[in-house]
C-alpha cells in the first residue's frame, strides 16, 4: 500500500511538531510505521533531534521551504523509504505558504504512484491574529490554504476542529479523518503577492546554533539551561518562537518560548543527573536584526558556568522564495 503523506502547516510555534508527536504515537500504537520529514530555512533543527529522541524516523530538508526544495523534499522521502513508513508526516517550515500549489499538487500530480496524500492540516497559533502586519500576513495565508483547521484556543474559527496534542483531545479523530481519505485534498490554492511574501518572511531574523559546553564542576541540564532561558527571554527582542535542546548522558531538556519576556514551556528529564558535557541545540526566530540577535545569543551563552564551544552557529534572514513548481490548475 502506498504511504500517506500528511503535511502539517502553521505559524512558527503553533504546535506542528508537538501534534505530530502526538499522531506517531497514535500511529504507532496502532502497529504502523511512522517518519517525519521536518523543513527549515537552516539546518541543525531541534525538532529533528526531538522526533528521533522519541524513536520516530526522522529527517529533514533545510536551506529553503518544501516549495523551493521540492527535490530535497522527494529525496528526503527516498531517505525514509528503509523504514518502511505507512504514515509520513511533513512539516512544513512555520513561515511558509502557498504549500497547495508548489508542493501538494506537484505530488498529486507528478508521484500519484507512490504516494497518497492527505489534506493540508494548519495549526492554528493561540496568538493570532499578530499585532506585526508582516506575521499577520504569514499567518492568514497559511490559514487561507487549508483544507483543515485544528487549534486549541479557548475561542476557535467555527470551521476549525479542536486539536489538543498536549491534553489528546481531538487528535485520533483527526488522525482518523486525514488518513480516510474521504475529505478534500489541495482544494485552496493561493492567488500569492510574492513580493510581499518575501518582505514578510524577511523581517525575522533565523538563528540556528549547536554549542558543546564542558562544566566544572558537573551541573544538570535544567541549572545548566534554567537560568540562561530566563535570560533569553529578557534580552532577545521580540521573539517569535524559540528552542533549545541540551543534551546529556543523564538526560535531555526541551524547552520553548513563543515571545518575549515569557515564561518557556519544558520538558524532558527534569531531574537528570548533574553531568560535564552538554550538547545545546538552539533555534531562534526573532523580529530583530540578524547580527545583533547572534550578538545577543553569544552573549548570554558566555555567562553559562561552562567552558563552550561553538560546533555551528547562523544567523540570517531567509531569502526570498523562489518554487521549484507552482502548479495552480
Amino acid at each position: 500500500m502506498k504511504p500517506v503523506i500528511a503535511l502539517i502547516g502553521g505559524f512558527l510555534g503553533a504546535g506542528k511538531t508537538t501534534l505530530i508527536l502526538a499522531a506517531a504515537e497514535l500511529v504507532q500504537r496502532r502497529g504502523a510505521n511512522v517518519a517525519v520529514v521536518l523543513n527549515d530555512q537552516g539546518d541543525d533543527l531541534v525538532d529533528t533531534h526531538l522526533v528521533q529522541s522519541h524513536c520516530v524516523p526522522a529527517d529533514q530538508v533545510s536551506g529553503g521551504c518544501f516549495c523551493c526544495r521540492f527535490p530535497d523534499l522527494i529525496e528526503a522521502l527516498d531517505r525514509i523509504a528503509c523504514c518502511h513508513p505507512e504514515v509520513i508526516f511533513a512539516e512544513a517550515v512555520g513561515s511558509c505558504t502557498d504549500i497547495v500549489a508548489t508542493t501538494l499538487r506537484p505530488l498529486l500530480r507528478d508521484y500519484p504512484d507512490r504516494f497518497r496524500v492527505a489534506p493540508l492540516t494548519v495549526v492554528l497559533h493561540p496568538a493570532a491574529p499578530f499585532a506585526d502586519p508582516n506575521l499577520q500576513f504569514l499567518n492568514a495565508n497559511q490559514q487561507a490554504e487549508a483544507d483543515l483547521l485544528v487549534g486549541w484556543a479557548p475561542a476557535l474559527p467555527p470551521d476549525a476542529r479542536r486539536v489538543n496534542a498536549a491534553t489528546g483531545e481531538g487528535v485520533a479523530e483527526w488522525l482518523d479523518e486525514i488518513l480516510a481519505g474521504a475529505g478534500p485534498v489541495a482544494a485552496h490554492a493561493l492567488t500569492l503577492d510574492y513580493a510581499r511574501y518575501a518582505a514578510a518572511e524577511a523581517s525575522l531574523a533565523w538563528l540556528n546554533a549547536r554549542v558543546a559546553a564542558h562544566a566544572t564542576p558537573a551541573i544538570s541540564p535544567a541549572m545548566l539551561v534554567g537560568p540562561l532561558l530566563d535570560r533569553l527571554s529578557a534580552t532577545v527582542p521580540n521573539i517569535v518562537h524559540l528552542k533549545l535542546l541540551a543534551q546529556c548522558d543523564s538526560g535531555y531538556l526541551k524547552a520553548a518560548l513563543t515571545a518575549s519576556h515569557a515564561d518557556p514551556v519544558v520538558e524532558g528529564t527534569l531531574d537528570a543527573s548533574p553531568a560535564r558535557d552538554h550538547e545545546i541545540l538552539i533555534n531562534v526566530r526573532a523580529l530583530a536584526d540578524p547580527a545583533e540577535l547572534q550578538a545577543i545569543i553569544e552573549c548570554e551563552f558566555a555567562r553559562l558556568p561552562a567552558r563552550l564551544a561553538w560546533k555551528h552557529v547562523q544567523s540570517f534572514r531567509p531569502a526570498a522564495p523562489v518554487p521549484y513548481h507552482k502548479t495552480v490548475a
